[in-house]
């Protein structure tokens, strides 16, 4: 989200990770150049750092802004539809008007054909059938629809029926047409002799509704409803009730008195869905409705019985955000673990280090090993095999490995200065001219490769220069600074 804020709402997923990858991504050190570098001499695993070239900067990602789509020139639309597709009334009531409207080109006539279509109420002893065309005069906007309702004095369930348009037509060379959800309308006729059966509104041995939790808080409208009659006012009490899905982490818990007015058939109950984003989940809590008065009944064959009305209430995760961090993880993953310096564990040390070029030819993620990879290797094998020794920083936070790689250093280090010596006296050559030829020329290869490779893999020179004249600062202050500061203590 704050991606999308900073860089455009439209950015896709990819473009996404991508940012996070430029914005995250580190420049490659001079410690991975070295390493590198050192790696392509002696026949090592090569790393394969993710260079910025190949990282999209966040700052070349344009904010995205949406494409206005061009207006092309279409045929006049005159839309027919129903603006209200569900009433309920009583059957007490005379009639209900149903209102038909049309918006568009209105400046011709128009007409639409309508029906009535039965469904638990039947024509004649429910309602009077209606069918026919509908004339809308020029700029006429509206017209209504009436429905006569036949009242009887028999207890009845709740029934229904449908009133459909089913054809509409315009004068002129304008395209009729009628909008797609509104072209039927559905009418309840509550008996209004008894006070009505409370449930709540979902379909029967459907007592359960599912509710997605998402970044914000959010508010679930649980509907109530009163079937079967709606004589006189009914009062009853809800509360939540927790189960795996908690109050106060995933929901807000409620209580309190609910209230139908005389003809009242619907009330709805809010409960708070906190803001708690989970990758994957689903838990439950319930609404229970008790204490009914007024006349009203619960209900038997939904769940809670005569007594009282439960609603389980499923919350679930956004799948659509689940889904957006899978892809992100998957682009984020694959860029990382091409980045990704050190070892998965010790023996994955000793395979590198026994194979040529630490095996990167064999999964296909690198060229082959040459000829040079192999003479490399067997002279340097050796040593591969005794640094593979010095445990990897899986353990104690790292430390471990520091403290073996300072130790196995200088170790190193002592048989260089031995060896250094050695050759000056077999070759009649002092100390001080050994050491600024050939230990220094042994110090500044590794470097002189590094530096190689950070000129070809980056777009510009800094980490290539810097890598030259940092070596030799250390090598000139450090290397030279050192000893004589002790040697001038001393």
């Amino acid at each position: 989200a704050a991606v999308r804020q900073k860089y455009g709402e439209n950015l896709s997923d990819e473009q996404v990770a991508r940012v996070m990858v430029a914005t995250s991504a580190r420049t490659p050190s001079r410690a991975m150049y070295r390493v590198n570098a050192s790696r392509a001499l002696f026949g090592g695993r090569r790393l394969k750092p993710v260079f910025p070239e190949t990282v999209v900067s966040s700052s070349s990602i344009a904010k995205v802004s949406p494409v206005q789509d061009e207006v092309m020139e279409q045929r006049a639309v005159c839309t027919f539809y129903l603006p209200v597709v569900r009433y309920a009334l009583l059957e007490s009531a005379a009639e209900v008007c149903i209102p038909v409207r049309r918006e568009g080109d209105l400046s011709l006539s128009g007409r639409v054909y309508f029906t009535t279509v039965p469904g638990t109420a039947r024509p004649g002893s429910d309602y009077e059938h209606v069918e026919g065309w509908l004339l809308f005069a020029p700029r006429e906007e509206e017209k209504q629809v009436a429905v006569t309702i036949v009242n009887d004095d028999a207890f009845e369930i709740d029934e229904s029926f449908y009133f459909r348009l089913a054809d509409a037509r315009v004068e002129g060379s304008a395209v009729a047409e009628i909008r797609p959800g509104g072209e039927q309308a559905t009418i309840t006729i509550i008996d209004d002799d008894d006070p009505g059966v409370i449930s709540f509104g979902t379909d029967v041995g459907e007592d359960a509704i599912t509710i997605t939790q998402h970044a914000e808080e959010s508010t679930a409208r649980v509907r109530v409803q009163r079937k079967n009659g709606s004589c006189g006012e009914v009062r009853l009490r809800y509360h939540t009730e927790g189960d795996t899905a908690l109050p106060g982490r995933d929901f807000e818990a409620c209580e309190g008195q609910l209230v139908f007015a005389d003809k009242q058939t619907e009330a709805v109950i809010e409960v708070a869905i906190k803001s708690a984003p989970r990758y994957d989940a689903r838990n439950r809590f319930r609404i229970i409705l008790t204490g009914v008065e007024g006349g009203a009944r619960f209900d038997p064959a939904r769940d809670g019985g005569k007594e009282r009305s439960i609603l389980t209430v499923f919350v679930e995760a956004d799948a659509e955000m689940k889904a957006r961090v899978d892809r992100t993880h998957s682009i984020l993953r694959k860029t990382w673990e091409r980045s990704r310096l050190g070892h998965a564990n010790w023996s994955a040390q000793f395979r590198e280090a026994i194979m040529v070029n630490g095996g990167a030819g064999d999964d296909g993620d690198a060229c082959p090993p040459t000829w040079h990879d192999y003479i490399a290797h067997a002279i340097t094998l050796p040593w591969k095999l005794v640094f593979a020794i010095v445990p990897p920083t899986d353990f104690c936070g790292g430390w471990l490995c520091f403290g073996c790689s300072l130790l196995a250093i200088g170790v190193v280090t002592m048989i260089i200065n031995d060896m250094a010596a050695l050759l000056g006296c077999v070759m009649c050559l002092p100390d001080e001219i050994t050491a600024i030829t050939f230990v220094a020329m042994g110090t500044s290869l590794p470097d002189t490769f590094a530096s190689i490779s950070a000129a070809k893999a980056e777009p510009y020179a800094d980490s290539s220069v810097g890598n030259v004249t940092g070596s030799n600062s250390v090598n000139v202050f450090l290397g030279l600074g050192l000893p004589w500061m002790i040697a001038a203590f001393a």
